[in-house]
């Protein structure tokens, strides 16, 4: 049971219903995410808006699910991790290895997503303050100094919605339910 009202279409705040709409259309459900999150049209709307920027940063589909899925096991979002696992495998067609191991937090099998998940890691852990080796590496990788920040920007997103669900508790979807995740848990 969610401890913050997950409200709907007809029960949202007037100014939450424009973007409860567009998940609704956009989703086919309404995910509880945006359920929780209507309850504050501010949040909802930054994190819609977030969202539709991150989406347009130079790192391709499956590396910004990299991200996100990294940051959720990190902060424990269950929620957040089943979603991007649907993304990952359904719409960046990330190869069900690299989704497992982003899960359960383990070394990923390909050297470019392993940089990229371990940066994101150091990006949480030491709040931006990545220490030069591990700057270092994540260029090395190939990424340059502005994917750096889309790495940060992918983070505030996934702060975002990642602590909103856990503030919530909400119970995942029914159309998530083959994703499920439980931090600690593959």
């Amino acid at each position: 049971m969610s401890r913050i009202p997950l409200q709907t279409a007809d029960t949202a705040p007037e100014a939450s219903r424009p973007f409860v709409a567009r998940a609704l259309a956009n989703n086919g459900y309404l995910p509880n995410l945006i359920a929780a999150l209507s309850n504050a049209p501010a949040a909802l709307e930054a994190y819609l808006t977030v969202s539709e920027i991150n989406s347009r940063s130079s790192l391709t589909l499956a590396e910004r699910e990299v991200v996100q899925i990294t940051a959720a096991a990190t902060h424990g979002c269950g929620f957040c991790v089943a979603g991007h696992t649907a993304i990952a495998l359904k719409k960046a067609k990330l190869d069900t290895g690299i989704v497992d191991a982003l899960r359960a937090q383990a070394a990923l099998p390909e050297a470019r997503l392993e940089a990229l998940a371990a940066f994101t890691r150091a990006v949480i852990r030491d709040r931006g303050a990545v220490p030069q080796a591990e700057f270092s590496a994540f260029a090395e990788a190939g990424f340059n100094p502005a994917q750096a920040l889309e790495v940060v920007l992918g983070v505030s997103l996934a702060t975002l919605c990642n602590f909103g669900n856990n503030l919530a508790q909400s119970p995942l979807n029914p159309e998530l339910e083959a994703y499920r995740w439980t931090p600690g848990a593959a």
